[in-house]
């Protein structure tokens, strides 16, 4: 660190003497003898801030706090922002108690911060302080003119900075910018290095490897879709290649096994030197390509030929002898291919099972349509009531309402954190509100724009993306009640921006931009949706450079993506769209991997399962269908729901008048578990238990208490207790407190 910081000011002082700044340059030498610690220095800090509150300087004491907080403070978890706030509040009252020498300057803080902290309960008291005569006197404020208070609160904010410095150069990298200059220089300058030693090696396994004419040399060719990803082994990718030169045109099954979680893989070591003896068995039986191969490889190839064994005996790895180590190589080979044999004949029944499964799915086109029986939903339902049994999984604690929208909603969203609910009604309202201790409205937002979709950011997560009809997305922060940037999308041909969803790392948001309508939130009951214009296009931006980073390809032509979502790593996503397709993405090679028809009509709404392995989608045609995404177009499940779940969402009104709506936001959410999803109906939420085979959907509870259609539901899991948002046709959103009841 601190050979990086001289380093950096060695080109301060040359960029100083370039530009011809002298008395800087000066200055800066002064200082930089003075120092000894070569970064953050808290003791520095505090004397800052203690000389802005006797400069009576509020500007650059607010300034100066908004920088640490930037810089510092917005790293910290939600948990940490009440003491952060507490220390602000201190410092400001820190700086009141010096300014009563001064009334002016006591006069002129309340004006400039009135607005900021009229609002505030802990500020109610403190504005009669510039009309008490001696306020060091009076039992409400005479604690904080002691000496004794002012040490505390020094003190205090010199250890918190102390600690949030050492914390966060752990986690994160808490020097300025200008220091990773010589970060990229050194990673660079090691990139070289081990190029150079991969080049050297790879000439003198080139040097070394001359076959003889009777050994026929077959190298491993990565198919285009699976390039630099290192986490596939050789038999796996054997077996993509033959499956890719039978027919180009088919995907690989086993393809995404590759982003699923390490630990919902399968493991079939059963001890270390196993593994080991494994490990070196692989290794040197691969091929003398230049490619790399992790440990994970081991894994994945486990795990696939658990998945599938006739993959095993149908495709066999192809081995490049050479002359002076053939024989080694092959005993080794033999070796490792007797372990496998071993390990996977502890599953005999297992492993048939699999090989019928698979062989009857072998002969099977590219988008195959399994016979899945469409299963009714059972509704059971008012449950919960008085003959509900202790078998219920949740048990209803509360129901609150929030009424102030004055149109029906179109979404109605919870933050990452739990703690802020947006809501977004047909005539552009954005109400930003909070219901934990007490349901509050904390921002309102209108815009002269018609506003069609919102998302909450993950990273911060005070920030709203809000898309509007006009072709721009606007990124708001709640807390500061300001537009922080205002994207143009597209303001000729697709101006309606239907859908977003932020990626988990909180880097780049994915929104869908659709050709103009005649209204939106709206359809007429003669003209049907589908004969309106569904062309669209998906693109990518990035939120810290505000700019577009690419567009996707929608095959086969564009359409009109209504929805999109996030697996938990941010490595897939997956989009409904109004031809009724779902597209599955790879985010790391950033092209579509996967497509099949999945409803008759459009899809309104898709989500990822709990175990990442499936998908479910809600579409125009009624059907609530789970898809297998390793398996393109297979149904794993199907169920049928009524109108009042997947609309479009008629209210009635006087003289036969009648509002027509069709879905915008989500209509069904999972718990925290996904043993439990969340729909709409005429009344209220559904719950309802997602079984198994052909039992179908159990309904467990339902919520109730609405007037009019719900036309989308959102679900906020935190531990046994949970939140259910249910959003109505009258402007009404119901938030229903559960309980889970443990087995």
């Amino acid at each position: 660190m601190a050979s990086a910081v001289e380093r950096t000011d060695d080109v301060v002082r040359e960029y100083l003497i370039y530009r011809g700044f002298t008395s800087t340059l000066k200055h800066l030498d002064v200082e930089i003898k003075a120092d000894k610690e070569k970064g953050f220095r808290v003791d520095k800090i505090i004397d800052q801030l203690q000389q802005f509150i006797q400069g009576y300087d509020l500007a650059g004491l607010k300034e100066y706090w908004s920088y640490l907080d930037r810089r510092l403070f917005c790293r910290l978890e939600d948990v940490y922002r009440p003491t952060v706030n507490k220390l602000r509040t201190s410092l400001f009252r820190y700086y009141l108690v010096h300014t009563v020498q001064n009334q002016e300057k006591t006069q002129e803080f309340f004006q400039k911060q009135a607005v900021e902290l009229q609002g505030q309960v802990e500020w109610r008291d403190w504005f009669v302080l510039p009309f008490i005569p001696a306020p060091e006197q009076n039992p409400a404020f005479s604690p904080y003119f002691s000496r004794q208070w002012a040490d505390t609160f020094l003190v205090s904010l010199h250890n918190f900075l102390s600690v949030l410095f050492q914390c966060i150069s752990l986690m994160f990298s808490p020097q300025p910018v200008l220091l990773s200059f010589d970060a990229e220089v050194q990673r660079t300058t090691s990139i070289q290095e081990e190029n150079e030693q991969l080049r050297q090696i790879l000439f003198a396994l080139q040097g070394e490897s001359k076959p003889k004419k009777s050994e026929e040399v077959v190298h491993h060719k990565l198919p285009a879709y699976v390039q630099h990803m290192d986490r596939l082994g050789d038999t796996e990718l054997d077996l993509v290649t033959s499956q890719r030169t039978a027919n180009p045109s088919t995907p690989s099954r086993n393809f995404f096994s590759t982003f699923l979680p390490q630990g919902r893989r399968i493991c079939m070591c059963k001890s270390n030197a196993h593994f080991r003896r494994i490990t070196e068995g692989w290794i040197t039986g691969s091929c003398v390509d230049s490619e790399k191969i992790s440990l994970n490889s081991v894994f994945d190839l486990q795990a696939v030929k658990a998945k599938d064994p006739t993959a095993s005996k149908d495709s066999k790895m192809t081995v490049t002898v050479e002359p002076g180590t053939g024989h080694s190589r092959q005993k080794r080979h033999m070796d490792h291919e007797k372990e496998r044999k071993e390990l996977f004949s502890k599953h005999p029944q297992q492993s048939s099972e699999k090989k019928a499964e698979s062989s009857d799915t072998e002969t099977q086109p590219e988008c195959e349509t399994s016979d899945v029986p469409s299963n009714q939903a059972r509704v059971g339902g008012e449950v919960g009531g008085a003959g509900a049994g202790p078998e219920q999984p949740f048990i209803k604690l509360s129901q609150e309402e929030y009424g102030e929208h004055h149109s029906s909603i179109m979404h109605c969203r919870v933050d990452c954190s739990g703690r802020r609910v947006a809501s977004l009604d047909v005539d552009g309202v954005v109400k930003v509100w909070s219901f934990n201790p007490i349901m509050q409205t904390k921002a309102t937002i209108m815009s002269k724009s018609p506003l069609l979709s919102l998302e909450w950011a993950t990273k911060p997560d005070r920030l709203l993306l809000l898309g509007s009809g006009v072709g721009t997305v606007r990124l708001y922060d709640t807390e500061a009640k300001k537009n922080l940037y205002e994207m143009l999308i597209d303001e000729m041909c697709f101006c309606r921006i239907l859908s977003l969803a932020c990626s988990p790392s909180g880097t780049s948001f994915v929104c869908s931009a659709a050709a103009n309508m005649s209204r939106p939130g709206s359809i007429t009951e003669t003209v049907p949706r589908a004969s309106l214009p569904v062309s669209g296009q998906l693109l990518l931006w990035d939120t810290k450079t505000v700019k577009q980073q690419l567009q996707f390809a929608l095959e086969p032509g564009p359409v009109a993506v209504n929805c999109a979502a996030f697996n938990h790593n941010g490595n897939l996503l997956v989009t409904g769209a109004a031809d009724g397709r779902i597209r599955l993405f790879d985010m790391q090679r950033y092209e579509s991997v996967m497509s099949w028809k999945a409803h008759d009509g459009e899809v309104y709404s898709v989500e990822f399962s709990y175990d990442e392995n499936t998908v479910f989608s809600i579409g125009e045609d009624g059907k609530f269908i789970q898809w297998n995404i390793h398996r393109s177009g297979v149904k794993q499940s199907e169920y049928s729901l009524s109108q009042d779940a997947v609309g479009p969402f008629v209210l009635s009104g006087y003289s036969g008048y009648k509002q027509v709506q069709v879905p915008h936001g989500r209509l069904f959410a999972f718990d925290s578990e996904g043993q439990h999803v969340l729909t709409c109906s005429s009344t209220g939420g559904l719950i309802y238990r997602l079984n198994k085979g052909e039992s179908g959907l159990e309904s467990v509870l339902s919520l109730g208490g609405h007037k009019a259609p719900v036309v989308t539901v959102d679900w906020c899991s935190a531990v046994d207790c949970g939140t259910c948002l249910t959003a109505s046709m009258d402007g009404k959103i119901k938030l229903s407190t559960l309980l889970a009841q443990k087995p």
